[in-house]
């Protein structure tokens, strides 16, 4: 089949697309003159809103001090410009391990957004930033298992990887097809509660921020994710790293940082690396599932001494998310013969990690929080 007819099919039908090659993606920081990272601005975190396929995220993760970690999230996902869905997510580990996550997933109704897009609304929803861009407050009752009201606060400057945090999907790099960007908020203070059936869920502790674009069909755009957020008194850590499906070249792309207290130590698209060192096949899906990882960076500090920071250990059992569990099952079949896609997450929270910063001859050492992701799509 030509290759024009294979990419219209895939744009219609989520089939695989022809093989590109790796020069038609662009990754973030990769674009002559382009610097590590970029310090963000409040319109780093305004709402794209696209016409076309493509599905946006605000999430927000927390590390309590009571123990308690997970996030809470806006998913707004549009199919063809045809049909767009918003849902909001709530997840919870509890400190005692034994006892199941709380999750809950609601689809909203009567979404908008204010003018300039930067906060977003719904029935018995919201997620607003402030007008000075230092916080947002997050409020939900679209659940009575799970009544959100927290506050996020800026503890340290938001970035994006090298300029804008965009990578770009085309064979011609001044006409993208499909687009990937992240923004980050690396370290937040957090505060507020979430309210339970069994009780409320006091949110007080450390927090971390994503706003995630992808800008054409999830599955066209990465394979396969990686993902870290770490948590300690001193230190915020972040590693973030996808690899294109066959048609873009196998391509690896990654974003990571690190800061200390109220300031970025290191960011960027260069110097990380991400193993998982060890694996286990999961019999229902044969996925190899991590059960140990290792997590480096290393280049220049913000200010120009040797730095290296490595984050490694064990991550524990995982909590396994289908994300086409609620396909019927001849649906679910369809998809993955047509389009190569078995979609599982892989969660993993870990109260207890060590990383190693060093910056000059100065190193340290701090015991904190991961919550960690693996991906597999197709």
């Amino acid at each position: 089949m030509f290759k024009w007819a294979q990419s219209a099919l895939a744009s219609v039908a989520g089939t695989q697309e022809p093989e590109y090659g790796p020069e038609s993606i662009q990754p973030v920081g990769t674009r002559e003159g382009d610097p590590a990272f970029t310090e963000g601005t409040k319109n780093d975190f305004k709402w794209a809103v696209m016409e076309s396929t493509s599905v946006e995220t605000q999430t927000f993760y927390l590390n309590t001090d009571s123990g308690h970690s997970g996030f809470v999230q806006v998913i707004y996902s549009n199919v063809a410009g045809m049909r767009i869905t918003v849902q909001f997510n709530c997840k919870m580990f509890y400190p005692n391990s034994e006892k199941p996550a709380l999750w809950s997933s609601d689809p909203l109704e009567n979404y908008g957004f204010d003018e300039e897009q930067f906060s977003f609304f719904a029935d018995g929803v919201s997620l607003e930033l402030s007008e000075d861009g230092s916080f947002y407050t997050i409020k939900s009752a679209s659940n009575e298992n799970s009544l959100v009201n927290l506050k996020f606060t800026k503890a340290a400057p938001s970035f994006v990887g090298g300029k804008d945090g965009i990578t770009t999907y085309g064979t011609d790099p001044k006409a993208p097809w499909g687009s990937m960007r992240h923004a980050f908020w690396p370290k937040c203070t957090v505060e507020g509660a979430i309210i339970t059936k069994d009780g409320e869920i006091n949110a007080k502790g450390r927090g971390f921020f994503s706003h995630a674009l992808q800008g054409m069909k999830p599955h066209h755009a990465a394979a396969r994710w990686k993902f870290l957020n770490f948590q300690s008194p001193t230190y915020s850590a972040l590693m973030m790293e996808f690899t294109t499906p066959a048609s873009y070249g196998t391509t690896v792309v990654r974003v990571g940082g690190i800061t200390a207290d109220d300031k970025i130590l290191f960011a960027g698209t260069t110097g990380l690396e991400v193993e998982h060192t060890e694996t286990k096949q999961d019999a229902v899906n044969e996925w190899p599932v991590p059960t140990s990882a290792s997590y480096k960076w290393e280049g220049k500090s913000v200010d120009g001494k040797d730095f290296s920071a490595e984050l490694a250990g064990p991550l524990g059992e995982p909590d396994r998310v289908d994300v086409m569990a609620e396909v019927p099952g001849f649906v679910k079949a369809i998809v993955a013969s047509a389009a190569g896609t078995r979609p599982y997450i892989y969660q993993f929270v870990r109260p207890k990690l060590t990383i190693e910063v060093k910056v000059g001859d100065e190193v340290k050492k701090e015991e904190g929080t991961v919550f960690a992701e693996a991906t597999f799509i197709s």
